[in-house]
């Protein structure tokens, strides 16, 4: 079965990077994104991938293009308010780690979605984070 996942920026940038010759760049990366059943973007993630592509206009171009396309396996995902202040809570509990609100609403939304799987380059601080009502979810890292 395939499962689920929310993607953090590093993650997504590197499923979607390619080669001058158009081969995935991190291969790992993009067999993780492709497996997945569903893949989650909140909506700081994409702002996010946004500042990144900038001088790639038509990736991004596509990206959004594929996001909002009800047939693709993208789910975007607006943080709401609550994910917002779940977010801030993260940052103060896990303080040295200098979360940030970007990397605070990925595991506030995936605590809401109950989605522990992150696609990240960041396994410093999603490895060491814990989410749910005690604190004692751990994420798995993707890939």
């Amino acid at each position: 079965m395939r499962a689920a996942l929310v993607a953090d920026t590093g993650g997504l940038l590197r499923a979607l990077a390619r080669t001058s010759e158009g081969a995935p760049s991190f291969p790992e990366y993009e067999q993780a994104l492709t497996a997945a059943s569903t893949v989650i973007v909140p909506g700081l993630v994409l702002a996010e991938v946004d500042y990144f592509l900038r001088d790639h206009r038509a990736a991004m171009r596509q990206l959004v293009a594929d996001i909002f396309d009800p047939r693709t396996r993208y789910e975007y995902e607006l943080p709401l308010p609550s994910d917002m202040a779940r977010s801030l809570e993260l940052d103060a509990r896990f303080a040295g780690l200098h979360l940030g609100l970007v990397d605070g609403t990925v595991a506030a939304v995936a605590e809401r979605r109950r989605v522990y799987r992150i696609l990240t380059t960041d396994r410093r601080d999603f490895g060491a984070i814990r989410i749910g009502p005690r604190l004692t979810q751990a994420l798995e890292l993707v890939p």
